[in-house]
């Protein structure tokens, strides 16, 4: 019997033992999370909770801790590019709204100070405050259309949209333009009616961004192609050139804020860098997708897909 009982206070003592230790080593991992956290915190560092244990609840607490950390890394990563590119927009902004505004000055000054400056010479220069102002007008609206895109501000209603017709309004706007400079137009639109999801006023600007684009900055080829396809769950609109090409290593940038094909494709041409950017939020709006593919004087194509509609 008092063998027994021995037996019995010693696996007691044992479990007493056993569970002093567990609790004093969760209270040691606990207090390194604690500390590993504030300094993860403290020094926004990327380093994750790495703790060595067979305390089974633990070891979920931790993959749930990390899984949090993951998180908040990358939406402060995604908050640290987005500051970085509206500071880099900003920026761009300024400039562009300066050298107009620069130029009307100057030609405001002309005017009011030279006294001897002829009728036809003063319509020259208030033509040219004109067009200036205009190009100020424009940047301004890119810059707001941007904003209320990027803020949910703007709704986009989604419909059942003929692509063929906006296909073909699109490029007949364009038509005159293009063949009085010199321009070879191709276009492949299928006989058979193609519907999209989709807006008629965000695809009207989606295909006159991607068609003055392509006009712009394919001026050396003098070759515009417009073609419209589909599948069995897709539309696509290609629209493209054979214009100087974009570099491979510009390629994922193009639709950054504010980026410029200058570097890429001709130095001749300035722009506000708003416009491709636009084009693939209006894209992304109405759930599809763009893509760009260049090969310098032989293709550079922009493609975006919507979602297809087969009733």
């Amino acid at each position: 019997m008092i063998a027994l009982l021995l037996i019995i206070i010693f696996i007691l003592i044992s479990i007493i033992l056993f569970q002093y230790k567990a609790k004093k080593e969760r209270s040691k991992n606990l207090k390194y999370i604690e500390t590993k956290l504030n300094k993860i915190i403290r020094e926004n560092t990327n380093e994750k909770l790495l703790v060595v244990t067979e305390d089974t609840e633990l070891r979920e607490l931790l993959v749930a801790v990390n899984s949090l950390l993951d998180f908040s890394q990358k939406v402060l990563a995604d908050y640290k590019k987005k500051e970085i590119s509206m500071s880099k927009m900003l920026s761009n902004i300024s400039h562009d709204l300066k050298t107009p505004l620069t130029v009307v000055l100057g030609y405001i000054e002309t005017i009011k100070l030279d006294k001897n400056i002829s009728i036809e010479e003063r319509e020259i220069l208030l033509s040219k405050v004109h067009n200036k102002a205009l190009e100020v007008i424009e940047l301004i609206n890119k810059f707001f259309h941007l904003v209320k895109l990027e803020s949910g501000d703007k709704e986009i209603p989604i419909t059942r949209v003929n692509m063929n017709e906006v296909c073909r309004k699109s490029i007949l706007e364009f038509y005159e333009n293009l063949t009085l400079k010199g321009y070879e137009v191709n276009i492949e639109i299928p006989e058979v009616n193609i519907y999209a999801s989709g807006n008629l006023e965000a695809l009207e600007r989606i295909m006159n961004n991607l068609i003055s684009n392509a006009i712009k900055y394919g001026i050396d080829g003098k070759y515009i192609g417009l073609n419209l396809s589909y599948d069995d769950k897709f539309s696509y609109v290609e629209i493209w050139d054979k214009g100087k090409g974009i570099d491979e290593i510009n390629v994922e940038k193009v639709f950054g804020r504010m980026y410029t094909l200058e570097d890429s494709r001709n130095k001749l041409y300035q722009g506000s860098g708003l416009g491709l950017t636009i084009t693939k939020r209006l894209v992304e709006k109405l759930g599809g997708e763009i893509f760009l593919k260049s090969q310098p004087h032989e293709k550079t194509s922009f493609t975006f897909k919507l979602k297809r509609i087969t009733y």
